[in-house]
């Protein structure tokens, strides 16, 4: 068997490897209810997802009403106790996921993972769906610190040296995650089942997966 092109393959959390949706929309709805405003329909909060928690709440503000940074500090604080507290009820791999993931595995590949997520939200999800051993770093969306975020190339740079170096591929679904896989030099694969509902093949992604069946033939087509 010919090598395998990439000795790493990261991945994107939400929307890539693992359907968080409705769980965020519970949290999302939960503050803006408990600020007396309406809720929002689920695939109206899927499109804000991708810029980390605050971003997404803030989108969501807007979309209610208006947005001050005073309400938006307060209700970012009862969103995320209320996430913390119901982190995985709803939210699962997607289809093929786990199967791809030991394929990958099986080719050499190291796994690892560059979330906007917060890193103790990344471990909390990770742990309860059984994932958190799989992959040999985790960089959630604050553990670099303030700002360092993708679509920074800081987070899959980082990523990349934890889980030990060598040529990398990036999987994700949005143009966060194509942004910061270029600016770090490399591939960018889209999850067309993810986050980003329209426009998917204008991310300017390296290639795009309808599921995850397809994922290992399409990294060795890279």
């Amino acid at each position: 068997m010919a090598s395998f092109p990439f000795d790493i393959v990261g991945f994107d959390l939400d929307g890539t490897l693992v359907d968080t949706s409705r769980d965020l929309a519970a949290s999302v709805n939960h503050a803006l209810a408990s600020a007396g405003r309406a809720r929002l329909p689920v695939p109206q909060i899927v499109a804000m997802i991708g810029g980390g928690a605050r971003h997404m709440l803030a989108q969501a503000l807007s979309a209610t009403g208006r947005c001050d940074e005073g309400e938006l500090d307060r209700l970012h604080d009862v969103l995320l106790d209320h996430y913390a507290a119901n982190i995985c009820i709803e939210s699962a791999p997607y289809p093929g996921v786990v199967a791809a993931l030991d394929e990958l595995v099986a080719r050499g590949v190291t796994l690892a993972v560059a979330t906007n997520k917060l890193e103790r939200f990344t471990h909390a999800l990770l742990e309860q769906l059984g994932l958190t051993s799989r992959f040999a770093a985790i960089i959630g969306g604050d553990t670099l610190g303030a700002g360092m975020t993708k679509p920074s190339p800081v987070p899959i740079q980082a990523m990349i040296a934890r889980a030990g170096g060598g040529r990398a591929a990036f999987v994700g679904d949005s143009i966060y995650d194509v942004s910061a896989a270029h600016a770090a030099g490399v591939p960018a694969i889209i999850n067309r089942g993810g986050f980003t509902r329209e426009g998917v093949d204008h991310l300017g992604a390296d290639a795009v997966v309808d599921d995850y069946a397809q994922l290992v033939a399409t990294l060795e087509q890279l």
